[in-house]
């Protein structure tokens, strides 16, 4: 497949640029780092852009089979940059026919247990909350074969297969590693099963 990755510099975006490589997909890595990509295995093209210039993103997408977003919600001083992506990511992945988008969120927008850890870090995290919110409300407002996963805590570590993804909300949300994550991002690409669906990610 031919995979455009979003965020690819991000710690979890290196660990998928490392599977999507055992599994032979062809990636067009976005990113506003490429010296993060030194002394790892390149992917087959890199692009020095954050997914909110429209003639970029369309021209990435020429061939492409599916999207994935890596992108989190915006700080301070970029506080729109994951909806400001998805709005252009969007509208140029329905003028170019690529049908398969899978965007990463946090889990914590929609968590209630644990009652007091989720409600501290919607207040310390308010601004990348609010983005990434943003962001799902516009993707899940678009025509296209859409997944959201919402992501806990992620941790370092190797592949263990110890993830689930549950569309309800968790009981008892645990972290996972990135590389776990990476590979389930890569599934739900590879698959439509899940299309129009939030997934909630947790460790098991």
């Amino acid at each position: 497949m031919r995979i455009v990755v979003l965020g690819a510099t991000s710690r979890t975006g290196l660990c998928l640029l490392a599977e999507a490589r055992r599994r032979g997909h062809h990636i067009v890595a976005f990113t506003r780092r490429p010296g993060a990509l030194a002394g790892v295995p390149s992917p087959a093209e890199v692009v020095h852009n954050d997914g909110r210039d429209p003639d970029t993103v369309r021209a990435a997408l020429a061939g492409a089979d599916a999207v994935i977003s890596l992108l989190p919600g915006g700080g301070r001083r970029d506080p729109h940059l994951a909806a400001e992506s998805a709005g252009v990511v969007t509208a140029a992945m329905a003028g170019a026919g690529v049908r398969r988008l899978v965007v990463v969120s946090a889990y914590p927008i929609v968590g209630v247990r644990p009652r007091v850890p989720m409600w501290i870090l919607r207040r310390v995290l308010a601004t990348p909350y609010a983005d990434a919110s943003r962001m799902e409300q516009i993707v899940s407002a678009c025509d296209l074969d859409w997944t959201v996963a919402r992501l806990n805590r992620l941790v370092d570590g190797p592949a263990t297969g110890a993830i689930t993804t549950s569309t309800g909300l968790l009981a008892k949300p645990r972290p996972h590693s990135r590389a776990d994550t990476a590979a389930t991002l890569l599934d739900l690409a590879e698959e439509s099963d899940t299309a129009r669906s939030a997934l909630n990610i947790s460790g098991s």
